[in-house]
């Protein structure tokens, strides 16, 4: 008896709940399913399925096989789908969603430069800066600014993101200059509405909401009002680094900058990735570099 044939013959009876399904699914007699699953319970010298007129039922033993079977099989298959796609090209449609500000402003080239890598591979790239179910609304990379957070998905870790408050000349010499994080309460605050508050960030006590705020779910828009000194604002070096590097924003309070972020690649699961998604996962992690070229204004 071939050990991996009879795996898989048992996971796919336990998830048809049949024989004759399983046997239809795998092209087989039902005489040779229940042949396999008999021997494979003989040599684990454990019963794995109550059998019934009508269905099938994992034990208690047979559950237990039967969540480490398929998880070994599964990185077979990964496995072997490897070594497969070492020879053959990364082809197909690959669905990405990415933030809005990020995607407009820095994603076109590395896009670009990945088709011309793949040409086979076709790109239908949606911007949202809300966090799609990947497997749900079927995409097959989402590209996410945060800090990673427990989670059944997949992430790799693209490039860091630096936050920095900033504000226009002209607000500052209106308002004044803070000199600690406490003096932000008295100065307006553009507001992003997707930001998470880090507790361990020395700036957030003083970054509250108040009547006078604007707040907004595009960076874009916050930049653009504070170079109109219209507040004091606190945005990733990727979208207020070229006014920070043209002088119409200055850094406030850089002494208390808080722990970049991180931008990553989030995909479902290792196992059985697609080319097209491996393929676009290594390119992407290597692409921007530990310093991007969007904290060069410095």
């Amino acid at each position: 008896m071939d050990r991996i044939d009879a795996m898989r013959t048992f996971i796919t009876v336990a998830g048809e709940g049949s024989f004759a399904r399983a046997a239809e699914r795998l092209s087989m007699s039902p005489q040779l399913v229940s042949k396999y699953v008999g021997q494979l319970e003989q040599q684990l010298g454990a019963r794995l399925l109550n059998r019934t007129t009508r269905r099938v039922h994992l034990t208690e033993a047979g559950a237990r096989y039967y969540r480490r079977a398929q998880q070994l099989l599964d990185e077979l298959d990964d496995l072997e789908s490897q070594v497969g796609d070492m020879q053959t090209q990364a082809q197909g449609l690959l669905r990405i969603s990415a933030p809005v500000s990020f995607a407009s402003r820095h994603l076109a080239p590395l896009l670009c430069a990945f088709q011309q890598a793949h040409p086979a591979v076709g790109i239908d790239l949606q911007l949202s800066d809300r966090k799609v179910d990947i497997v749900e609304e079927g995409f097959d990379v989402a590209l996410r600014i945060g800090r990673l957070k427990s989670s059944s998905l997949v992430a790799r870790r693209i490039a860091p993101v630096r936050l920095l408050l900033c504000a226009s000349p002209d607000y500052l010499t209106r308002h004044g200059t803070p000199t600690s994080p406490e003096q932000l309460k008295e100065h307006r605050y553009l507001r992003y509405s997707h930001m998470e508050s880090d507790p361990s960030s020395t700036l957030s006590s003083g970054l509250r909401h108040s009547a006078g705020d604007l707040v907004t779910n595009n960076g874009d828009v916050l930049v653009q009002a504070a170079i109109q000194g219209a507040g004091i604002v606190m945005q990733p070096t990727f979208i207020c680094g070229p006014a920070i590097h043209e002088g119409k924003l200055r850094v406030i309070l850089p002494e208390y900058e808080p722990e970049p972020l991180g931008l990553y690649a989030v995909y479902a699961h290792r196992q059985l990735m697609a080319s097209k998604v491996r393929r676009f996962i290594d390119f992407v992690s290597g692409y921007f570099g530990d310093i991007p070229y969007w904290d060069r204004f410095e």
